[in-house]
C-alpha cells in the first residue's frame, strides 16, 4: 500500500469532528517535530525500529542529545521503547505519525528540489 493510499484510508476512518482538544494535541505534535533533530529521529523510526546507537549515527547528533530527544518523544506518546537485554529499542507509536513525517519530508524534498507538486 502506498503512502497516499494509507493517508486516504486514515482520513476516511476518522470522520468525527475535531475540537479544541484535538487541535491543541496536534499543535503539540507539530511543536515537538519542529526541532530538526527530533524530526530526523522520527523520520528514521518511520523506516523501522532502532536503538540509540543507530539513531545517533543516523542523525549525526550527540548521544546525550539523542537520548534527551527520545525521552521527550516517549513522554509525549509519539515513540515506544522496549528493552532487548541492555539495549533500548525505539519505534513509532502508530502509523499516523509515520505518514505525517513521511509526507512532511516528501513535501520538503519537493520544495528543495523544485519538483512539481502533486497529490
Amino acid at each position: 500500500m502506498s503512502v497516499s493510499d494509507e493517508s486516504s484510508t486514515a482520513t476516511k476512518s476518522h470522520t468525527h469532528p475535531s475540537g479544541a482538544a484535538q487541535f491543541a494535541t496536534a499543535a503539540n505534535v507539530f511543536s515537538l517535530l519542529s526541532d530538526q533533530t527530533r524530526l530526523h529521529l522520527v523520520w528514521s523510526l518511520a523506516r523501522g525500529e532502532a536503538d540509540v546507537n543507530t539513531l545517533t549515527e543516523a542523525s549525526g547528533a550527540a548521544r546525550p542529545a539523542v537520548s534527551q530527544h527520545l525521552a521527550k518523544l516517549r513522554l509525549a506518546g509519539l515513540v515506544d521503547v522496549r528493552k532487548e537485554g541492555r539495549r533500548s529499542v525505539y519505534s513509532l507509536h502508530d502509523g499516523h505519525l509515520r505518514r505525517l513525517v513521511t509526507e512532511a519530508v516528501n513535501h520538503a524534498d519537493h520544495m528543495v528540489s523544485g519538483a512539481p507538486p502533486h497529490d
